[in-house]
């Protein structure tokens, strides 16, 4: 078996989540903590119920300020060099409901620096993404008054000053020790965790507030995070409290997650329903038995199926979720069947998402200072 590896550029093997929390030093979301959220939200979403967020660092505190009156604002971002796909998806569209239930702002970050540093692809091509990134972000649903873009590049003029405050207070030693660097990694990549540590505080700076940061992410990007909550509390600022995300598997199996760099094993958000039907018959792997006869017998294995797995993420109702787990363990349900259900779940949100994707007007999310400060009058008059 592949050993397990998780790290913000590699993420491999069978994934330990248990060991995660105690290697990474995050606390598991409790029934207590549950609870707190749904009394405000009114109802708990079902990535909730089901683990797929699974832990945090500081949540209770952001509560604790929320229950007081104050209101926090939600940090999330994306490294555009590739297509959006299902797992991107499934996040952000976790983040729209945290947005709307506690209509809050999200501030959303483009990592085209990044991308361009580690990636093997010219400024140019890391542009057109970053274009086709922002109109698949924007189509998840996101309130145009308060959500706010940042491209690294094109708003270095308000993130460069912050991130060199940030950057003066990080060491070198630090960043290698976290991401196993070594002397042949470029100076741009090094820098990079001073720019992704900005948008936790930018909009404090921006505002004269002292609000405080939620930021969602899959739990692999948490090594950058863990530095920028050290460093954020040396300059003055809130840590930001962070909720983290189980991977999505990539069709082939539950090991490791699904990448775009590899765009047969996922499902793209520009898919078309033939493709996601071939995808899903062709590379889902399955839990059930080699003949018929025996699957009716003995059953699938839900813990492996892929489709079964994905299933948690797109059948929302509980009830019908534990009757296909129930009955394709009783093999009362064949593989090919709950592939089915996957491809039609799957195929309706692309159908939805494509439509909204061509209508956006990009302009209305990108941050804009005199825009900006105009909305945050009109919202607090």
């Amino acid at each position: 078996m592949q050993e397990m590896k998780v790290n913000p550029y590699d993420v491999e093997g069978e994934i330990d989540y248990d060991r995660l929390i105690q290697e990474f030093g995050i606390k598991k979301i409790d029934k207590k903590l549950l609870t707190r959220i749904q009394k405000i939200t009114g109802e708990l979403h079902p990535y909730l119920k089901r683990e797929i967020f699974f832990a945090h660092r500081d949540l209770e505190k952001l509560l604790d300020a929320y229950d007081q009156g104050k209101k926090f604002f939600l940090y999330t971002g994306c490294g555009p060099s590739g297509p959006i796909h299902l797992g991107h998806y499934s996040v952000w569209s976790f983040i729209k409901w945290l947005q709307d239930k506690f209509d809050v702002e999200l501030w959303f970050q483009f990592t085209d620096d990044e991308k361009f540093l580690y990636k093997n692809m010219t400024y140019e091509e890391i542009q057109e993404w970053t274009n086709q990134n922002m109109l698949d972000v924007a189509a998840i649903g996101f309130n145009p008054e308060k959500t706010h873009f940042l491209i690294d590049t094109k708003h270095a003029g308000i993130m460069y000053p912050e991130a060199i405050k940030v950057a003066k207070k990080i060491t070198f030693s630090t960043i290698k020790a976290s991401f196993g660097f070594t002397d042949s990694n470029n100076i741009g990549s090094i820098f990079y965790t001073a720019m992704q540590t900005v948008p936790c505080f930018l909009p404090n700076v921006l505002s004269g507030k002292d609000e405080y940061c939620l930021i969602p992410l899959a739990v692999d990007q948490d090594p950058h995070f863990r530095i920028s909550r050290d460093v954020i509390e040396k300059l003055g600022h809130k840590k930001p409290a962070v909720l983290h995300a189980k991977f999505m598997s990539p069709l082939t199996g539950t090991a490791g997650k699904s990448s775009s760099s590899n765009s047969a094993h996922a499902i793209l958000m520009t898919d078309s329903p033939k493709t996601v039907k071939t995808k899903i018959n062709k590379y889902a792997f399955s839990g059930g038995r080699d003949t018929i006869e025996e699957h009716r017998r003995l059953g699938g294995n839900v813990q492996i199926d892929v489709a079964c797995q994905w299933l948690k993420y797109f059948e929302h109702d509980d009830e019908k979720l534990t009757k296909i787990y129930k009955n394709y363990s009783e093999g009362k349900l064949l593989s090919g069947e709950v592939k089915a259900m996957l491809i039609e779940k799957i195929n309706n949100i692309l159908k939805e998402h494509q439509k909204r994707k061509a209508s956006i007007d990009i302009k209305k999310f990108i941050y804009n200072d005199a825009h900006y400060c105009n909305v945050r009058h009109n919202q607090e008059a």
